[in-house]
């Protein structure tokens, strides 16, 4: 218990804190200049999220895709690589999770295994092809990220529409019953809301990173990577490996997150012209979260939790939801400029040194 406490004394852990609090209360400063009542908005957007079962359980459903992203963008921060075509690899695996529920007939609960194996093995190549450009043609992840990120998105209009479709829609046909995660009775329970155990896979995906990043060989030389690649070389690591496999345990965390998605919740993919943007709102859970496990839990539960309860503020308080973006903005902001947190409480950051 006292080594979580100091976890929370220290200086890393408050400017978070304090940003979210300044976030919320610029949030709120703005809506008073628009003429809205910034009290009734965030009463709206708590009742939205524990007003009822379903929507406790939508909340919890939309949380675990953003966790998911913000491990995917973490592992590869740590690394000192930004993986921005998470996207894409949540693309691939939704396809590949799609051919499986599809096209192959295996028994439940085997069917739904392979299809979020295939999905996670299918995202991770997408990302260890990106990782395996970088390490050796030494090409910015970014620009083939980016690129990557529309390939996968026509692709899957391809495969979708001349392999998988659904006659007359704009989507793929459904999966087999066979090959959903699903949690029936949860989802009865909390009234229809898509509870699936993705859930359950989310909780050991971040114990698996932060055992992967301080407790294995594997991950220290993805540290020593992130912090100096020029260092880690001279050291005997192969630093071309190391990018390879981070991006593809990156790309399995992307790559699971379009698994649940087409497996626990909709059932299909839709023909859209963009994609999802999950991808780049795990930039912000990682940032948010320091790259940490607890952190990118934390921040992507906070994250989700504003991006569902402003549903809320839309009906209960006719504020617009894109007010819950800015306040998400401010955070990010204030995250990434601590100088100017500490800056305001800087008499704070003094006392808990002292302490510490």
């Amino acid at each position: 218990m006292d080594k979580l406490m100091s976890i929370f004394r220290r200086e890393s852990a408050v400017i978070p804190v304090v940003s979210i609090i300044i976030g919320l209360l610029l949030g709120a400063l703005i809506m008073l200049i628009g003429g809205y009542d910034p009290l009734l908005a965030y009463e709206s957007l708590v009742t939205k999220i524990f007003g009822s079962s379903y929507d406790f359980g939508e909340a919890l459903r939309s949380i675990v895709p953003l966790v998911m992203c913000g491990l995917a963008v973490g592992i590869a921060f740590r690394a000192g690589l930004f993986n921005i075509g998470v996207d894409g690899q949540i693309i691939m695996g939704s396809v590949g999770a799609l051919l499986v529920g599809t096209k192959l007939s295996l028994p439940a609960p085997f069917h739904a295994i392979v299809a979020v194996i295939f999905g996670a093995i299918l995202g991770g190549l997408w990302g260890a092809l990106v990782g395996y450009i970088k390490a050796k043609r030494g090409i910015n992840e970014v620009i083939t990220s980016i690129m990557f990120n529309f390939i996968a998105l026509y692709l899957s209009h391809y495969l979708i529409r001349y392999f998988m479709p659904q006659a007359g829609t704009q989507r793929s046909a459904m999966i087999q019953e066979s090959a959903s995660i699903q949690i029936g009775w949860l989802s009865e329970l909390m009234g229809g809301a898509r509870i699936h155990w993705g859930f359950l896979l989310t909780i050991l995906a971040v114990i698996f990173y932060s055992i992967y990043l301080n407790r294995t060989k594997w991950g220290y030389e993805l540290r020593a990577v992130g912090l100096s690649p020029d260092a880690a070389e001279y050291a005997g690591m192969k630093v071309s490996k190391v990018m390879v496999r981070t991006m593809f345990i990156s790309g399995v965390f992307g790559g699971l997150v379009g698994t649940f998605e087409v497996l626990g919740v909709f059932k299909y993919i839709a023909i859209n012209s963009v994609t999802s943007g999950l991808g780049f709102d795990g930039i912000a859970v990682a940032l948010l979260g320091g790259n940490s496990a607890l952190g990118v839990l934390l921040s992507g539960m906070l994250i989700g939790a504003l991006t569902y309860g402003s549903q809320g503020m839309s009906f209960g308080a006719e504020v617009p939801g894109e007010i819950i973006r800015m306040v998400i903005g401010f955070i990010i902001f204030f995250v990434a400029a601590p100088g100017i947190v500490r800056l305001f409480f800087r008499p704070l950051f003094h006392k808990m040194k002292k302490k510490v």
